[in-house]
């Protein structure tokens, strides 16, 4: 089921909430000693980071026990679903290591939640109500004030079950009419109420077509779904707990008076995901994607799975965050700077390390002969001897980044600046002997001079200096295009202060979106520069560019046209700008 291997170490560690639920169960002899789960996403969207936090917990907890984990797509909702959106999340599923046994979708029962309701209204459990919905929601009443009943909740059996049934056959405009389960409209529980349990839609189903005209809401499809596939621990976010009754009840009535095996599905609540800086409705992630505030759902920026693929994050280091924030039953902020630090961890131990310079000046290595071409060793990972090392040309004209140039540098100023000697990584110890300007005072050139005797490797090379900088060689470079990410929100908590800020100016939810999104989250450099052994790797590799960051080749690459995008960078520099 899951094509990453959990390790010794990690099945050893102590046993979340839900973890050991579910050994409490098992010990118990509860459905049989099985163990089934489920991810059931509605495809009405991409997913993000916090659909990886359940899909984790549904695949590893199955894995754990040799379950049965199954993909079931909560496809009741053909306004706003897609077959884009099921192909996009059987592809992140993949990606993030799991594999399920199933695919099932909530439209597989649609005869049999059909059927269902049919009995209810014959037992007089449901019946056709004719108000409209915003009438309906009025007369639920509060959490400590009763509801007031429908006028229609008493109508005749058959007149209910006629009218039902001509819903389906299309005779009724959508918002017309509405089934609803006849429980308590004085219950504390305000989805006890009376709940609509099917509405009329009229758009066509991505896989049904016009067959229905009338859907199942959430609440009425999920239970019984997992009840039909023989699921035995429903894992649902803290929402869910008020809801909890109302799934174990529909169950209920759908084994009365049935000779059907006690499969009892259990539903167990954790907390969400929820990163500061980060906004994952998707909702306003649709809205960020349709106004072009971002470019498409994969936007490096975006906290999708395939924008965190495409931003260079590895399925791992997901994965390791997500093992180290743990499962709870009460919502927190976590620090997007935690899970920069797991995929820094992980990122070091796999990515190959290069040389790229992303604000280029001209190096001239005066006494380094003309036309002569040396190549060095350059170590692909010094974390991991297995990598292996390739090749960069080292020459008389170099790039480096302009920043280690400083014409009159403090004393602490370690890099290039004259009369300071300097290691170029994996080549010699040189020392700066001045520079070009242009009029305006630009530097367009520096200039050192190399000690033949401290290639690296050689006995003189162990001289000590305090500077190690990059390069590559002009003549034996590409040229690139670097994408610098950052956060796409300048405040903490985005959702939250959205909705403050559209409550004290009565924006609309655009303008505040406009309004408090990073203008930095994205800066295009075009005239950088690689080294060429990066034409031979392929789009989503693991970089390190020395001394800069994490980047890996964006799919846009083609060949004369190399584009990195900057995963992360080798510090955390937010949480001092912003502790200023």
């Amino acid at each position: 089921m899951s094509e990453i291997n959990i390790t010794e170490e990690e099945s050893k560690k102590s046993l979340n909430f839900i973890e050991a639920a579910v050994e409490k169960d098992l010990a118990e002899g509860k459905n049989g000693g099985r163990v089934q789960t489920r991810f059931p996403p509605e495809p009405n969207g991409y997913l993000h980071i916090g659909h990886a936090k359940a899909i984790c917990l549904d695949f590893g907890i199955a894995e754990q026990h040799g379950g049965t984990c199954n993909l079931r797509f909560d496809d009741t909702n053909p306004v706003k679903e897609d077959m884009e959106y099921v192909e996009a999340i059987e592809e992140d599923i993949k990606w993030l290591g799991f594999h399920w046994d199933n695919v099932y979708y909530a439209s597989d029962y649609f005869q049999q939640l059909y059927d269902f309701a049919i009995r209810l209204i014959k037992e007089g459990k449901a019946y056709v109500d004719e108000q409209s919905s915003e009438v309906i929601a009025q007369q639920k009443g509060t959490p400590t004030q009763p509801g007031v009943e429908s006028p229609y909740r008493n109508r005749p059996v058959e007149e209910s079950l006629d009218l039902f049934q001509r819903m389906n056959a299309g005779e009724f405009e959508e918002g017309r009419m509405t089934l609803r389960a006849k429980i308590d409209m004085a219950n504390s529980n305000m989805h006890f109420r009376d709940p609509i349990i099917y509405r009329i839609l009229k758009t066509p189903h991505h896989r049904t077509g016009t067959t229905w005209k009338v859907y199942p809401m959430y609440d009425f499809a999920h239970g019984q779904s997992d009840y039909f596939e023989g699921v035995t621990h429903s894992l649902c976010t803290l929402e869910f707990v008020p809801h909890r009754p109302l799934y174990d009840l529909f169950i209920d009535w759908l084994k009365e008076g049935k000779d059907l095996d006690d499969n009892r599905p259990r539903q167990t609540e954790f907390n969400k995901l929820n990163l500061s800086y980060t906004l994952m409705s998707k909702r306003n992630l649709l809205t960020l994607v349709k106004e072009g505030l971002v470019n498409g759902w994969d936007d490096p920026r975006m906290p999708t799975i395939c924008g965190f693929r495409r931003r260079g994050y590895s399925p791992e280091s997901i994965r390791k965050f997500i093992d180290k924030i743990g499962y709870t039953t009460y919502d927190a902020l976590n620090e997007f700077a935690l899970l920069e630090s797991a995929v820094r961890e992980d990122l070091n131990a796999r990515s190959t390390r290069v040389s790229a310079v992303l604000d280029p000046v001209k190096l001239i290595i005066t006494n380094y002969p003309e036309g002569q071409v040396e190549e060095m060793e350059a170590i692909n990972n010094p974390e991991d001897p297995t990598a292996g090392s390739h090749t960069i040309e080292f020459s008389r004209e170099l790039w480096m980044e302009r920043e280690d140039f400083m014409e009159d540098a403090p004393k602490k100023f370690f890099r290039m600046t004259p009369g300071q000697e300097v290691r170029l990584k994996n080549a010699y110890i040189v020392k700066c002997t001045g520079c070009k300007k242009d009029a305006d005072g630009n530097i367009t050139e520096v200039y050192c001079e190399y000690d033949p005797n401290t290639r690296s490797g050689m006995p003189e090379s162990n001289r000590k200096v305090k500077g190690t900088l990059h390069w590559v060689s002009c003549a034996h470079c590409l040229p690139a295009e670097v994408r610098l990410y950052d956060r796409l929100w300048n405040v903490e908590n985005p959702r939250d202060e959205l909705a403050a800020l559209r409550e004290k100016t009565g924006c609309s939810a655009l303008e505040a979106m406009k309004e408090l999104m990073n203008p930095d989250s994205l800066k295009v450099l075009t005239n950088c520069y690689v080294e060429k052994y990066l034409a031979e790797r392929k789009p989503l590799d693991y970089f390190q560019f020395q001394r800069i960051g994490y980047f890996n080749m964006d799919p846009d690459s083609r060949d004369g046209k190399l584009i990195f995008n900057r995963t992360v960078s080798l510090k955390d520099t937010w949480n001092k700008i912003k502790n200023k």
